[in-house]
């Protein structure tokens, strides 16, 4: 029998976060290594486990799984976070690459220089309220109903709550002209796994620090 999927990332959020969130939605419990050094990335290299030369690697059912959204994709059809069809399959893709696309703008955030950051916070609340969660806020009028897919917890609606709180962290008013997005963000959040994953000491990553992207500058041997 398989063990605790083992993720191999750093002490941060970065890619790997989302991976996180899904298998505590789940419900599915996990292992960490965190890469603190040079050496340890060169010899997940050397043992050919990164097929791109990139992390996030996660170890799960006796395969070394990399690339972000394959990994994110076999968690949520293992676990039933996938729909139930294709066409819902499709539409949970389409929401997910959605906020996949926002968490970007987030994500690079910590590596950008302080005059840069402040023009890219603005940037992440100007999309965040004009272009994403209009739209989700309409689907969720349109649907009437709990969750964004088929009326039923999905992967979807766990991304889209990781997205809300990271816009919030930005600017924590940023509902206030979304209630059904704040409707949704308070019942995903009351979910038991989900609560569980958002209570202190969980393996819920804080906002990156100095510490994170010096170890990941220094991992990487990234110069900028």
């Amino acid at each position: 029998m398989a063990g605790k999927p083992k993720l191999y990332y750093f002490n941060g959020r970065g890619k790997m976060e989302s991976i996180r969130w899904l298998l505590a939605a789940a419900g599915v419990e996990f292992e960490e290594e965190f890469l603190e050094t040079r050496e340890q990335y060169e010899k997940l290299l050397q043992d050919g486990y990164l097929l791109f030369q990139q992390v996030p690697l996660v170890e799960i059912d006796r395969m070394k799984m990399v690339q972000t959204r394959a990994i994110l994709s076999y968690i949520a059809a293992k676990y039933n976070l996938y729909g139930k069809d294709l066409k819902e399959r499709a539409m949970i893709d389409m929401y997910v690459e959605g906020t996949t696309d926002l968490m970007g703008l987030i994500i690079v955030c910590p590596f950008l220089s302080a005059e840069n950051k402040e023009k890219q916070h603005a940037v992440i609340i100007q999309k965040a309220t004009n272009r994403y969660f209009p739209v989700y806020e309409k689907i969720l009028r349109d649907q009437g109903q709990s969750f964004l897919v088929g009326n039923q917890f999905s992967w979807a609606d766990v991304h889209l709550l990781e997205a809300i709180l990271m816009v919030e962290e930005k600017k924590s008013s940023v509902l206030s002209e979304f209630p059904l997005l704040q409707a949704f963000k308070a019942r995903i959040s009351d979910i038991p796994t989900v609560k569980k994953f958002l209570e202190p000491g969980s393996q819920r990553k804080p906002v990156p620090d100095d510490k994170y992207t010096e170890t990941v500058k220094r991992v990487l041997q990234m110069n900028f």
